[in-house]
């Protein structure tokens, strides 16, 4: 299945169901969403010295060839992994390659592979990720241990999400995929890009950093954080619509005319989309308008059921799942009409329009989706690139008349598929 057409489910095990075999049992509702991949966040044992919180973090990782014992045996993992296969879903792994835990096996065994303070300690360069302590990736033996461990797990899962890849070497992400692509054919690559100001930043201090269109060169998916400043500033009322979709556009021009963006409004390192929109029609318009983008759509372990509490990286903290989930009925639709063609190549067409609306559409062999996205949920009547005429709107099965070529929208989100 192509990438755009694919929905990417994130998995925090620690606090949702706290062990692989909690997430197996919980694999059979996820894939009736229609989700086609999960991914796990760091499922390796998580470093003792400088930990933070009571756990520490998933991303201060202790051992690379091991499974956190919190979450169950590696016979566990491996059984979760063939459970979702056997359910026709992919599995994808995090991938923590800019840094380790002060106490991590490889610091203990390989203490050369790491970079050193003026004073020959262990270090790191992003002062506030105290609990970890930087690779140095000039010494080329690293390279080769890295990517032989990479090779290992590419045994039981189909791609990795690689952390902060922004700060890695783009020659080793590039020999990495290419040694692993020879275990694990069609292998995905999700990274995570980083912030315009990061890069900046760290250049600024000396540091390299790859943007997006360096690392398309290695990786199939970038993160969407090079608009992620737009969409907090629009949502926080800083900047105006116009501004927030201005950025998306020039994303179509930018990187290579296949790219492919993981699409979200929430993670484990944001707000949760209903803490930043409580209005629940608001949710609805960002979650359909999320998967009308270009790109591969993500949901956050929790979102349907309009978790709106972050749950924290350093303890565990549950996700509350009681009750059905309010957005279920939407995902499953949104999810199934993701996997048309029409979302999977082509230019998508975007425009600001009053009452802090968006209009967007895509065509494709003579067919076309449009989508009218309410993203402060209030009523407006809104131009379409519509012939007049009645029209079945997908999310809600009603009929919506375009009339002197706009239709009036009630405040929820609107999608067209039409030929």
């Amino acid at each position: 299945m192509p990438l755009r057409n694919m929905t990417l489910y994130s998995i925090f095990i620690r606090n949702f169901g706290g062990t692989f075999n909690a997430v197996r049992d919980d694999l059979p509702r996820i894939r009736a969403l229609g989700v086609d991949a999960i991914w796990l966040l760091p499922i390796h044992p998580v470093g003792v010295e400088k930990r933070k919180g009571s756990l520490g973090s998933p991303y201060a990782i202790a051992d690379y060839r091991a499974v956190n014992p919190e979450f169950g045996t590696m016979e566990d993992f491996i059984a979760l992994t063939e459970a979702a296969h056997a359910l026709g879903m992919k599995v994808l792994i995090d991938v923590v390659y800019h840094h380790t835990s002060p106490d991590s096996v490889l610091a203990k065994t390989h203490p050369e592979y790491f970079y050193r303070k003026p004073d020959g300690a262990f270090g790191n360069h992003v002062g506030e990720w105290s609990d970890i302590i930087d690779l140095d990736f000039s010494d080329r033996n690293l390279w080769d241990a890295l990517i032989d461990t990479l090779c290992f797990w590419a045994r039981y899962v189909d791609g990795f999400r690689c952390d902060v890849a922004s700060l890695v070497p783009l020659g080793f992400w590039k020999e990495a995929r290419s040694r692993v692509e020879t275990v694990r054919p069609g292998c995905i690559w999700l990274a995570e890009s980083v912030e315009h100001d990061f890069i900046r930043y760290c250049r600024a201090q000396g540091l390299a950093a790859l943007s997006d269109s360096e690392l398309y060169q290695a990786f199939d998916v970038c993160y969407d954080y090079d608009v992620y400043p737009e969409f907090r500033a629009y949502a926080e009322g800083r900047i105006p619509l116009e501004a927030y979709v201005g950025a998306l556009v020039k994303q179509e021009s930018t990187y290579p005319e296949a790219y492919v963006k993981l699409r979200c409004t929430e993670n484990h390192d944001r707000p949760r989309t209903a803490a930043l929109f409580p209005d629940s029609a608001v949710q609805r318009n960002w979650i359909a308008w999320t998967f009308f983008q270009t790109g591969m759509p993500m949901l956050y372990c929790g979102q349907e059921w309009a978790a709106d509490h972050t749950p924290s990286l350093f303890d565990a903290d549950p996700v509350a799942r009681e009750g059905a989930p309010a957005h279920e009925a939407l995902l499953r639709t949104l999810i199934a009409m993701k996997k048309d063609p029409l979302f999977d190549t082509g230019v998508c067409s975007l425009e600001a329009r009053e009452n802090d609306t968006v209009v967007a559409s895509r065509t494709k062999d003579g067919r076309t989706a449009v989508g009218v996205f309410s993203l402060k949920g209030r009523p407006a009547r809104t131009p379409v690139p519509l012939a007049d005429g009645t029209y079945r709107e997908l999310l809600s099965g009603a009929g919506i008349t375009v009339r002197n070529g706009a239709v009036a929208a009630a405040g929820e989100p609107l999608i067209f598929l039409v030929g």
